[in-house]
């Protein structure tokens, strides 16, 4: 294992891929950790096969919409990631391609720095995509009472058709109708991220017993969802914390290091002072 120190250099390949990447912060968050090439890789549905299959990186972290659809050209997957069915960290080592998940890391992160307590607690998770995985796992691991998926395509048809996969997966109708009891409430969908601003995935006005709205979106700081939580009296956090840790354990597979938890402060707090 080597130890990094700032101003060293690495010459191989890093990057994220994803569909849209101008909202993203990981190339600077990067570059506060090592002076690696750290690009931002943005791809089509066709490119991302392309990419894949050409395996012409080091190591690089998975955004939406692939953190799910890596998974078929991976040789070795981590077992927690495995576990919660989405990767969005890969290494590759001597061309064999290794998948881990280190948002689960940063979502856990962030909710301890902000005292959301989870466990016994009712909670809402909006979205159904590669985020929310995760977040499932989260807050089992944390011994949640109930968690719920909410999702657009939760019909009453699909919960008919397939009921197994859909467990704990209910409608927004539903969601409204029968669980305004929630304690915390997380959002995975991308519903009010830059530049799509004026959108949020739920109004909260019903939901009176909420205590907490966590947010992954990061940018905007501040979400049409998260300055309504505000306005109810309810904690709201957004997702940047989240995104710099997942980043610095990502960071610690890429070199084979690691780094003390404090810089994961420290860089949250040079980046929200330029925003």
């Amino acid at each position: 294992m080597q130890t990094v120190k700032k101003g060293m250099v690495i010459s191989m390949r890093y990057g994220l891929i994803g569909e849209k990447l101008g909202h993203s912060y990981s190339k600077i968050i990067h570059a506060k950790l090592a002076d690696y090439m750290y690009d931002l890789i943005p791809l089509t549905r066709e490119e991302f096969k392309s990419f894949m299959e050409a395996r012409d990186f080091a190591a690089i972290n998975v955004t939406i919409p692939y953190k799910q659809d890596v998974i078929p050209y991976l040789d070795e997957i981590d077992e927690r990631a495995l576990k919660i069915g989405a990767v969005n960290t890969i290494v590759n080592k001597d061309g064999k391609l290794k998948g881990y998940n280190t948002d689960i890391y940063g979502f856990i992160y962030m909710l301890k720095q902000h005292d959301i307590q989870v466990t016994g607690k009712k909670c809402l998770i909006l979205g159904d995509g590669g985020t929310s995985h995760t977040v499932q796992a989260a807050l089992s691991f944390l011994n949640a009472s109930e968690i719920y998926v909410v999702s657009r395509k939760a019909s009453l048809n699909e919960l008919k058709q397939n009921p197994a996969s859909l467990v704990n997966t209910i409608s927004y109708d539903d969601c409204y109708q029968f669980h305004t009891d929630a304690d915390v409430i997380v959002n995975t969908t991308s519903a009010g991220m830059y530049p799509n601003i004026d959108l949020s995935p739920l109004d909260l006005t019903t939901f009176t017993s909420c205590k907490a709205v966590a947010d992954v979106i990061y940018n905007p700081i501040k979400t049409k969802l998260t300055l309504q939580a505000e306005q109810l009296g309810m904690k709201a956090v957004n997702g940047l914390e989240m995104l710099v840790a997942q980043a610095v354990q990502a960071a610690e597979y890429f070199l084979d290091t690691k780094y003390d938890e404090k810089i994961i402060d420290e860089i949250y707090k040079e980046i929200l002072e330029t925003l």
